[in-house]
């Protein structure tokens, strides 16, 4: 049986087509559609349900060199407050998860995992854990976000919060105004500016609805959250990066800490940052008309195989197809022309610098320090 998040009745009302995902329920659109939804969230405002992803906390002294012993990326010297999208690793390299790890205080961190991988993220979390931390999995929150343009003014309208002082990749702790104990991160998975709300289960519905209340909101679902982060070159756990994959040949290796070690697969990943990489995740735009999914082939001019596609689809933003996948390290450079097989016919095709379109999240540092 699907598992439902506290929002599912919500959705239902509202009229949305579900389906599974990452073992739960979840709304894949409502009553106007993907495009629709798409379009809000670029030039206005649109509310997702992402209860469904995992919430972790882990406290204790030291806690922020366990984070830098399971990850490539540096949290010492991260004040609080402060997020850091990073990614697990495994002995070979490769990726067991991307994730969102924030600095609460001094000896507490906040973690958003991805659905799909919570049991097994908590299981590699709880097996490398030393025994003066303490791991809590937040399971009665629920995970809401807001992104588009017009976040930062609902948020001010519907939860009496300033803030504008908020920079990208920061979360502060306070309260709805009925009360409710709330974390606030100024994230997404859109480009857009916005925030992610994590707000106690009994409190969800709610907070969904006087967001939804908002005449700037309409509500969006999984289609529209992909086709968002499509366009802006994100990669989808399962899809675009798995165990399989390096953060290096993943085109993240910026989530490196400039002192990273002991973490592990550090080997490999050392390798391909000195050698390069095989493969390079690269983007994709289609010259012709079609549409590329995943699994289709890169080809070059001599018709001989290059990579493959993990994403695709059609950008509402650019009325073009784009993608994402992974293609032979001297193929990679953009404006390489390819071709990518879409049902036996090759469609002429070029590599492309992610993201398709320019991002609109806020500065990363605060105002006073800009």
């Amino acid at each position: 049986m699907l598992k439902k998040t506290p929002l599912h009745g919500a959705h239902i009302d509202l009229g949305a087509k579900t389906g599974e995902f990452a073992g739960y329920d979840m709304p894949l659109y409502y009553t106007e559609g993907v495009i629709k939804e798409h379009e809000g969230v670029r030039s206005s405002a649109g509310v997702f349900d992402v209860s469904h992803m995992g919430q972790v906390i882990v406290e204790g002294p030291g806690v922020a060199l366990f984070w830098e012993s399971l990850t490539p990326s540096s949290f010492q010297a991260k004040k609080n407050g402060r997020a850091q999208y990073t990614v697990l690793t495994n002995e070979r390299g490769g990726i067991i998860d991307d994730l969102i790890v924030t600095r609460m205080t001094e000896d507490k961190f906040f973690a958003v995992i991805n659905a799909g991988r919570k049991d097994v993220d908590i299981a590699w979390i709880k097996k490398n854990l030393p025994a003066h931390l303490r791991f809590i999995y937040l399971e009665d929150r629920a995970l809401i976000a807001l992104q588009g343009p017009k976040a930062e003014t609902v948020m001010k309208d519907v939860l009496k919060a300033d803030l504008s002082a908020l920079p990208y990749m920061h979360m502060i702790e306070t309260h709805t105004p009925a009360g409710a104990d709330i974390f606030i991160s100024r994230v997404g998975y859109t480009g857009e500016d916005g925030f992610e709300i994590s707000v106690p289960d009994h409190c969800a519905v709610d907070l969904w609805s006087a967001l939804l209340a908002h005449p700037a909101v309409k509500p969006v679902g999984l289609a529209a959250r992909d086709s968002l982060r499509l366009e802006m070159g994100y990669a989808l756990y399962g899809h675009d990066i798995d165990e399989t994959t390096s953060p290096v040949e993943a085109d993240i290796a910026w989530v490196m800490g400039k002192e990273a070690s002991g973490y592990p697969g550090q080997a490999r990943i050392r390798t391909d940052l000195q050698n390069g990489p095989a493969r390079r995740r690269v983007g994709v735009k289609l010259l012709e008309k079609g549409v590329a999914r995943e699994g289709a082939e890169m080809r070059d001019e001599s018709d001989r195989k290059i990579g493959i596609l993990t994403s695709g689809g059609f950008s509402p933003s650019l009325k073009e197809s784009i993608g994402q996948g992974y293609v032979e390290a001297g193929m990679s450079a953009p404006g390489t022309k390819i071709f990518v097989n879409v049902r036996g016919r090759n469609i002429a095709a070029e590599i492309q610098k992610m993201p398709f379109i320019p991002a609109k999240t806020k500065s990363m540092k605060r105002p006073e320090a800009a």
